[in-house]
């Protein structure tokens, strides 16, 4: 598979510098350059690349208005390539790739690349599987169903680390550790064997993220990793706790006590 690359930078050596580094990869194709933030949105909209290698700080439209720029389409994958350490954070709140320092190492660029090339084939496989069950849906509407109702979705889709910005720093927490997470308005705690941390994140779309076959909302405003759940205890009206690995209770509201029934035995 080729990965299709546009190169986005105000300055021209800079171009060239990365151009001759990305020739050492086989599968990359450099399809375009761009010199300024506006002219790279209209060809990423117009190209489509796999992937952009986006400079931050270009006089107009800086890197994260191009990303804000072509959130209406598929985006591609992001990498950012930068001489200023500060945006990191926001970098990883873009949810780039990654994120390199000028002037770019050959190790961390091979591990980029590595990155991406993992990145396209998880949405590939998520791909042919969506047309798959497309093609069932139609000839055999039993079969996709019951496929649907199946182990048929892929855990590959789903998130293994996630980057949570909290007090100035940013934590790459790997998702099996989490025990549960807590809703409190836009913000969600999420809680580890022996820490916790805030994201500035919906409970949908942090939901989306997660694998539900091992996360599963048990209450309005929490989600519990069932791996990490060793007891269940009754409450009442209708009402139990689960005590996590750690010894922590959660409650499990009527409303989702059916749902945890069919993954806690």
């Amino acid at each position: 598979m080729t990965i299709r690359a546009i190169i986005v930078d105000d300055e021209k050596l800079a171009i060239q510098g990365l151009q001759l580094r990305l020739d050492a990869f086989e599968d990359v194709e450099v399809i375009d350059t761009c010199a300024n933030g506006r002219e790279a949105i209209r060809k990423i909209k117009t190209q489509k690349p796999d992937v952009v290698f986006l400079d931050i700080q270009m006089p107009g439209f800086d890197g994260f208005s191009v990303v804000k720029g072509v959130m209406e389409i598929e985006p591609p994958l992001i990498v950012f390539v930068t001489a200023f350490q500060e945006h990191a954070i926001r970098a990883f709140e873009a949810n780039a790739v990654n994120y390199l320092m000028k002037p770019v190492d050959e190790d961390k660029l091979a591990d980029t690349i590595e990155r991406i090339r993992v990145r396209l084939a998880e949405k590939k496989s998520s791909e042919e599987a969506e047309k798959l069950m497309n093609v069932l849906a139609e000839v055999a509407p039993d079969a996709a169903e019951e496929f649907t109702e199946g182990d048929g979705e892929s855990s590959e889709r789903f998130e293994k680390l996630i980057n949570v910005k909290d007090r100035g720093q940013i934590f790459r927490v790997e998702v099996e550790s989490i025990e549960h997470i807590e809703a409190a308005g836009d913000y969600m705690c999420i809680y580890t064997g022996d820490n916790s941390l805030i994201l500035r994140e919906t409970m949908k779309d942090l939901e989306r993220r997660l694998d539900p076959r091992k996360f599963q909302r048990v209450h309005r405003s929490t989600i519990v990793n069932l791996d990490q759940v060793r007891q269940v205890k009754p409450h009442t009206n209708g009402e139990c706790f689960l005590v996590l690995d750690s010894g922590a209770e959660v409650k499990v509201s009527r409303s989702y006590r059916d749902v945890v029934a069919r993954f806690v035995h």
